[in-house]
Order: structure tokens, then sequence, then C-alpha cells
């Protein structure tokens, strides 16, 4: 661990683990640009130093084709791979156009001009994009983390991207079983994770890189084998609207008679259209302004239905928790986060950001309990969360 500050207790949440790292290297002064890092890959002082350290992995020297995430503290990385001449992979952002992006430095490229190449910019100046048919064969992954520890569990954001961009590679072929896994962070951000906290879709590491250490963690766990299109943890309906190549590459597994079944997916649901028109009913009754769900001003309350799982028409079994005492901080995609980890995704979310609170609207009874006992006292946003079966509690239909 880190030294000088005190582990989180082996039954925190990876919600309390993210808090504190976060919380520590902003008090410590080893936060770097862009702040503050909470909600973010955060970076910090020594992440050049760090990533220089991958020029020692024969894992690196041996790899033609590498795949390093866009996150600030992996620039030196990029980098890296660039000055050594292989082929740079670089994800999409949040994978809205595509997957990746292959970095192609202009011919006799200056070392200022590979390192603009590996800036953000220079990602979006100097790139040709990769599809699902790119044959993209990565010899070497590395992604950023806000906690991993020794054994080689990793904690991202809470997003799941990276988890999800591993998956995808499975997918499409791009990489195999044993192809290593480095990640790049502060000596503060390796820490003992209990496994239980885990998933089966989380992608773990083999390498850990820090400004002072390298540490081989032969981790034995398998990573990911593609996508689970069942487990809401790990893909939901929103993720597939907000991210097209993974609807394209869901058509794919289907037509290769794969169960590409959604578990947040209404199997009485015949047609999509059905879902439109029930979606609209409920949007217009909402006569609250409605902002982008993960740009929604802390003042303005907005309602989200899943889009996919309308509430089906007569149904009188809705049961509302009540979730109170949110920071004014708090953007409501930081709760869904929190509530896909959970494996609560509620129907319908009505987010009262102005009000510090939010309404979670459940068709089972039971994930509605489950859910105040998850969310009861949880840590979200520096605060402990309130949670109970709303008030009104009478038949909805």
């Amino acid at each position: 661990a880190g030294p000088g500050w005190p582990l989180p207790s082996v039954a925190s949440s990876k919600w309390d683990i993210r808090e504190k790292v976060w919380e520590h290297l902003e008090a410590s002064g080893l936060a770097e640009f862009p702040r503050p890092v909470r909600g973010r890959i955060p970076n910090f002082k020594g992440s050049l130093q760090a990533c220089c350290s991958l020029r020692e992995l024969d894992v690196f020297s041996r790899a033609r084709e590498v795949k390093v995430d866009p996150d600030k503290p992996l620039e030196g990385a990029r980098l890296a791979a660039l000055q050594a001449r292989k082929t740079l992979l670089v994800p999409t952002p949040r994978l809205r156009s595509g997957l990746f992006n292959r970095i192609v430095p202009p011919p006799g490229a200056t070392k200022e001009i590979l390192r603009r190449c590996a800036t953000s910019q220079g990602v979006k100046d100097y790139s040709v994009p990769v599809g699902l048919d790119g044959k993209a064969q990565v010899d070497l992954v590395v992604v950023g983390s806000v906690a991993v520890s020794e054994k080689g569990w990793r904690i991202g954001k809470g997003e799941g991207y990276a988890d999800m961009e591993y998956a995808m590679m499975v997918s499409m072929g791009a990489v195999q079983e044993d192809t290593p896994v480095v990640t790049i962070v502060h000596d503060c951000q390796v820490l003992d994770i209990a496994e239980e906290l885990l998933d089966d879709h989380d992608l773990t590491v083999d390498y850990i890189l820090t400004p002072t250490r390298i540490i081989q963690t032969n981790c034995k766990r398998p990573k990911p084998q593609g996508i689970m299109w069942h487990k809401a943890s790990s893909v939901s309906s929103e993720m597939l609207g907000k991210i097209p190549i993974l609807k394209t590459l869901r058509s794919r597994e289907k037509q290769a008679g794969k169960d590409v079944t959604l578990q947040d997916e209404h199997p009485a649901l015949a047609n999509t259209n059905t879902a439109a028109i029930s979606n609209k009913k409920v949007m217009a009754a909402n006569t609250q302004p409605r902002a982008a769900p993960d740009s929604a001003p802390v003042g303005q309350p907005y309602v989200e239905s899943d889009p996919v799982n309308p509430k089906s028409e007569g149904s009188d079994t809705i049961t509302t928790v009540y979730v109170g005492n949110l920071p004014g901080s708090l953007r409501v995609s930081e709760l869904k986060s929190a509530l896909r980890e959970l494996q609560l995704i509620p129907a319908r979310l009505s987010w009262q950001g102005a009000q510090h609170r939010a309404f979670l609207d459940y068709r089972d009874p039971g994930t509605a309990d489950r859910a105040v006992s998850s969310l009861q006292g949880l840590s979200l946003g520096g605060s402990a969360l309130r949670a109970e079966l709303a008030k009104n509690q009478r038949s909805k239909g």
C-alpha cells in the first residue's frame, strides 16, 4: 500500500475505495491536471516517470501493436509506444464513434510532434478510425485505474468502459487469453481490494507500474471472455443507446447464434416501437424540463425511464425508493453508475439534485428492498446516503 495512509477496510465497496483514493490524491497534493481528479482516472505527480518503466518490460519490447487508454496519466505510455515505432491504438472516448483510433504520426515526425501525437488533441489530429473489421492484433493493453491491488484486481472510475473495450476486443479477436494488461498508477493507488468486490466482467491486470515500482501480479483470475450481454452490471440498454459499435457487435453475435438478451430487457416486449410509444407517453406526462442525463445541472430535475422496458400499462406494482442526502456535486451519471454496479437498475429514475434527492421505481418489491439496504449509508461523493421506501407506497396503477 502507499506509504502513510490507512487501507480501506476489506468490507468497503468499490465506491468507498474510489472516494478514498480521489480524496487522498487531492489532499496530499499528488493530484495533477485535469482537476479535480474525482470522477476520473486520476492524473498524478510522477505519472511520466511511471510510464517510462514500460520500456523495461519484455512484454512491451516484444509487442508490435499496443492499445493505450486516452486518459491523461497514460500520455507517457502513448509516447513510449510511438517512440518505439509501435502501432498505437487509442480507444475512442466513451466509444461514441467506433472502437479505436490508430495514431499515425506524419513521416519523419520530430520528438516534438510525437509528443503532440500522444496528447488527447494529437489523438484527434493524427489518427484514423479502426472499426470491428479493422483486423487489430493487440499484443499489449495499457489501462488506467483508480485503484489496483498487488494481486491484480482493478477498480476503474465506475463507468465500465475499460472492461467493455476489453470484452469487445475479445469478441473481435484482437486480444487472446494471454495478452498482458498493464496499469499505471501512483503508489498510493495500490491497496488491498477484497476479491468479493470483483465481478466476472472486471478486467484484471498483470503488471502495475508506479513512480517507484514495477509489480508483476501473477494474477490467475481469468479475464473477461467477451461481452456478458445478460449481466446488468456489464451491459445495459442505456449503454447500447450510447455506443453504436456495441449495437453492431450485438447484432453480429446474435446472427452467430449467441444469446444476446440484456437483463433489463422485457421478454414480453415484442418490438421496440411499443417501447418508443410508451416511453413518449411517460416523457409527455413528465412536465419537468429534461436535461441530458450526464449533464443535468444541479437545479434541474429530470425523469428517466428505461426505454427498452417501459412500465406495462395498468401495472400497479411499482415500489418507489427514496434516496436522500445526495451531495450537491453529485451527477446523475454517478448515481446510475453505482446502481449499475450494485445490479439495482430501476425501471424509472427521478432525479431532484437541487433537493439532494432521487426517487427510484422498481417493479419487483424484493429489488426495492435490496436497493434500500444496499444504498442506506453508502458513501457517494463523500456523503452517506439515506435510503428508505418512499412514503407514498399506495398502488400507482
